[in-house]
């Protein structure tokens, strides 16, 4: 067989392999990124699915404030330890070691409610936030961000519980920062609130310290 001849055999053979390894390639391609477009769409199914569970609504709120006695213990650069638990704040006081000081802590709650609408709470622990002189000093800053007031809110209704011989009454009622409380009550109370939208009550308001305008209202009493 000539040169020529065998090139253009040859040549034709090259053409026709890279052929078939071009349409090999494509349906390889295709194959892949027809798995991928399966995998994606039972990921995204799955995630339609988990999102279309029951939901729950997180928030943190300031939830107390307390004013206690401690020792300052070491000074470290501006700041100082507080004891017996060595907590450090800022020195602004410009204490000594060994000095009595009055400090003011906080504590906050996280408050999950469900789709239920039922609340789940969690509470920090004490975290000190300020020191002072005197403890007038304290209170009178703390009387700041705790405060009692009377107001009316809305009764969500009373009902009975029945065990044996012996019942309970419960009322439940909705507090201004948007939560339910529900409160044991005696027979009479029972009685002279059963029919009422609205009743008088005694709640605290426990503001943040950083935030005054976020408060979490608590039931403290009965007003009537």
């Amino acid at each position: 067989m000539s040169r020529p001849a065998m090139n253009r055999r040859y040549g034709t053979g090259k053409k026709r392999s890279r052929l078939a390894i071009g349409i090999f390639s494509a349906l390889v391609l295709l194959l892949v990124f027809g798995l991928i477009g399966a995998c994606s769409d039972k990921k995204s199914a799955g995630g339609a699915t988990a999102s279309g569970g029951a939901t729950t609504e997180s928030s943190v709120v300031p939830w107390d404030y307390k004013v206690e006695q401690a020792k300052v213990g070491d000074l470290i650069g501006g700041d100082m330890t507080l004891l017996p638990n060595n907590d450090m704040l800022p020195n602004d006081g410009n204490f000594a070691t060994g000095d009595s000081v009055w400090v003011m802590s906080f504590m906050t709650a996280e408050m999950k409610t469900g789709a239920d609408g039922k609340n789940d709470v969690k509470l920090s622990g004490w975290t000190p936030l300020k020191t002072f002189k005197t403890e007038s000093e304290a209170k009178a800053d703390m009387s700041q961000l705790k405060t009692e007031i009377q107001t009316e809110v809305d009764l969500i209704g009373v009902y009975k519980t029945q065990y044996g011989d012996k019942h309970r009454d419960f009322a439940v009622v909705s507090m201004p920062s948007g939560h339910k409380v529900k409160q044991p009550i005696s027979d009479e109370r029972y009685t002279a609130i059963k029919d009422k939208k609205r009743v008088k009550i005694v709640l605290e308001e426990v503001h943040d310290f950083s935030n005054y305008d976020l408060a979490m209202s608590k039931f403290r009493g009965w007003a009537e």
